[in-house]
């Protein structure tokens, strides 16, 4: 399966399991992801994406989203888009 970058992990809030992304690409409700840096790989479904605590379907390149991921993020892990 083919990966692009869609972004950078800007932050995590563990009491929430969130994390903060600031996206290169384009991101929607229903995109599978691959979180991956030095001590983060994993792969998750995206179930909802928030901007401002607002709750949307997509989000495009220059946002910053925050979605709920299953395992810790780490500043600067990458984000990738599974095609």
């Amino acid at each position: 399966m083919a990966e692009k970058e869609i972004g950078t992990i800007s932050g995590y809030f563990s009491h929430v399991e969130v994390a903060a992304i600031k996206l290169s690409g384009n991101l929607k409700v229903g995109d599978k992801i691959h979180l991956k840096g030095h001590t983060t790989d994993f792969e998750t479904e995206v179930n909802a994406i928030q901007i401002d605590k607002e709750s949307v379907k997509e989000a495009k390149t220059g946002d910053h989203v925050g979605i709920k991921v299953p395992e810790k993020v780490r500043p600067n892990d990458k984000v990738f888009l599974i095609e």
